[in-house]
């Protein structure tokens, strides 16, 4: 029965830590801005892992309530200092961004790039089903953004709206 609560466990210690690691976060994301927490870089993800992973060690090790916060503070200056930087020098930005990649040009499967970006066509019409497309002549493009996340730019059945070329300036062509 030990296994599932000891007397020993510091359960008391655990709720008042995730209440102060919680006041830390919410003044922390106030001061430094809700960037933080975006997912528009690889380093965003790394930065959102090593988070969660101080919070975790903060309150199931020996790691006191300061020295976390002091960790979380530290890593929401450099994505605050990064972020400055990234926009601040394109050679920066280039190095730790993923430029978007075009998965579909219209209704064109673009299948050398979904083999660079490790997609499956069936994960790529997953996508387009999720996003509601009916037909393959729907689809204006598909989108691999920088986030990993995939978008449809798409029409309803009976609409021809031609894509906006803007919306594309960003986006590789080719791997």
């Amino acid at each position: 029965m030990k296994w599932i609560y000891a007397t020993s466990d510091p359960l008391w210690e655990t709720l008042v830590g995730c209440f102060l690691i919680f006041i830390v976060i919410i003044v922390l994301t106030r001061i430094i801005g809700l960037r933080s927490f975006a997912k528009f870089t690889a380093y965003d993800f790394a930065f959102t892992v090593a988070i969660g992973s101080i919070i975790s060690s903060t309150l199931t090790s020996s790691t006191s309530i300061t020295h976390g916060a002091v960790a979380i503070a530290g890593l929401l200056a450099l994505t605050f200092i990064f972020s400055f930087l990234q926009r601040k020098s394109s050679t920066l930005n280039k190095t730790i961004s993923n430029a978007p990649l075009l998965l579909m040009d219209g209704s064109n499967i673009l299948e050398e790039n979904l083999r660079y970006a490790r997609i499956e066509r069936s994960q790529l019409i997953a996508k387009l089903r999720e996003a509601n497309v009916l037909q393959f002549e729907q689809v204006k493009a598909v989108v691999l953004e920088s986030t990993g996340d995939i978008s449809v730019l798409h029409t309803g059945s009976d609409d021809d709206i031609a894509l906006e070329s803007r919306l594309l300036e960003s986006v590789r062509k080719t791997p």
